[in-house]
């Protein structure tokens, strides 16, 4: 049995698998699956919770379902409350697959199915488009942390010497410094009028520059126990260069451990977005991010009175980082030797 039908008979890593497929072809789609941009304020729709879906009409008819044009009214000072002002004599039927977007309304009455943020953008639409940063920061991240730990690995490994040791001090000097001091340190002396095109480059250069290490000292002991395989020996006795040897011999050899570590790896890097964007050195407003739409967590009166606007980035974070980690203990299980079976 090849390790790919191990892998897709493990039920874990199979759903983890799914909900990320699903989760990266949300963000890829985002302008179809909602009808809004992010950044689309809607008239006195701020802070409107996720609409209310009415299935029949007033005489009891089935509608296939439809919402009212629905507002904020008086703001209750006491307690904070927010009067929704609902127009009962507009219904808005709700069409899937309607005006080149999954669902769209016809008529005043708006979808907001995960509700609207403070300025009246719609919740779902700047969780998607914000999760292109948070979801792919990490993929990006770790392909460039990874390809620079594993050539600094294998370098150090294969040649030893001095060049080892110069290499592997450079390793515990980055280890050494507590990563996410290192990151918050780094990410505060960007300058202010950074873009956040700019600001997302230099994060995952900032990021990836404190990620490599762990990765080389592994990949560095690897590469010293397989240079001593009779295939490289082989491959040297025949005229094979160094860095074709370490190229085309060796460092493949290392290759299940780099997926399954780059697998668990990659949620660390959109957490570390998330808590640089949520302290404000990320991504700034009004681009969205998971990071900084979570910011809203500091507002007390948020978490009470506006709680979808807090748990619904909340609840993306810790279902991509389950999921990534589903998938790369599956990959672990399936690429395990001991676990081999014909």
């Amino acid at each position: 049995m090849s390790w790919q039908q191990r892998l897709w008979r493990n039920p874990l890593a199979k759903f983890g698998a799914i909900v990320l497929l699903s989760l990266y072809l949300a963000v890829i789609f985002a302008d179809f699956v909602t009808p809004f941009s992010p950044n689309q304020a809607a008239k006195n729709g701020a802070l409107l919770p996720p609409s209310q879906i009415y299935w029949h009409d007033s005489q009891g008819n089935f509608t296939g379902g439809h919402v009212y044009p629905t507002t904020q009214g008086i703001v209750d000072l006491n307690t904070g409350d927010r009067q929704l002002i609902v127009d009962f004599t507009k219904p808005s039927r709700i069409r899937i697959f309607h005006s080149g977007h999954l669902y769209h309304t016809l008529g005043a009455g708006q979808l907001h199915l995960l509700g609207t943020d403070e300025q009246g953008r719609d919740q779902l639409a700047r969780l998607l488009h914000g999760g292109r940063i948070s979801l792919f920061i990490g993929i990006i991240g770790t392909t460039i942390s990874f390809a620079i730990g594993t050539v600094v690995g294998g370098i150090s490994g294969y040649f030893g010497g001095w060049i080892d040791v110069v290499l592997m001090r450079l390793v515990e000097v980055l280890m050494s410094v507590p990563s996410i001091y290192l990151l918050i340190g780094l990410a505060a002396i960007l300058p202010e009028r950074l873009t956040n095109t700019e600001r997302f480059l230099l994060i995952i250069a900032i990021i990836s520059f404190v990620q490599w290490a762990g990765l080389a000292r592994v990949i560095r002991g690897q590469v010293m126990s397989i240079k001593q395989e009779p295939f490289v020996v082989a491959a040297k006795s025949i005229g094979a260069s160094d860095l074709r040897i370490i190229l085309l011999h060796i460092l493949p050899q290392t290759a299940s451990y780099i997926i399954i570590s780059a697998t668990l790896a990659i949620p660390g890097f959109t957490i570390a977005e998330s808590v640089l964007s949520l302290i404000g050195l990320g991504i700034q407003p009004p681009d969205p991010s998971w990071g900084n739409m979570l910011s809203l967590a500091t507002n007390t009166s948020i978490i009470v009175l506006q709680p979808w606007l807090v748990w619904s980035p909340a609840l993306l974070l810790i279902i991509t980082v389950l999921s990534f980690n589903l998938v790369g203990d599956g990959l672990r299980d399936a690429l395990d030797p001991k676990s081999f079976r014909s």
